[in-house]
């Protein structure tokens, strides 16, 4: 586990609009994608409904994170408060 992070800027908080960022990203890492790509965690926001998808086109393991479970994904909420506070 890295506990990196990647941040893209999205439109708004649509489940069209994080898949359309992906296309960028797998361009960019297109020949190490799968090396730093492994996994992707998430919650269950409805903006993050279509990532199924992606797991299928890409060959990376998405992890849906439990409701009302902040601690299954804790490195992704404290990093939530650092871009809340210096966006």
């Amino acid at each position: 586990m890295s506990r990196e992070f990647l941040i893209l800027r999205i439109p708004d908080k649509t489940a069209a609009s994080v898949m359309s960022a992906f296309p960028t990203l797998h361009k960019q890492y297109s020949e190490h994608w799968n090396e730093i790509f492994k996994t992707i965690t998430t919650d269950n926001g409805s903006e993050f409904a279509d990532l199924s998808n992606l797991e299928e086109v890409s060959n990376t393991l998405v992890y849906y994170a439990h409701p009302y479970t902040s601690c299954d994904k804790g490195t992704v909420e404290r990093h939530n408060g650092l871009i809340r506070r210096f966006r």
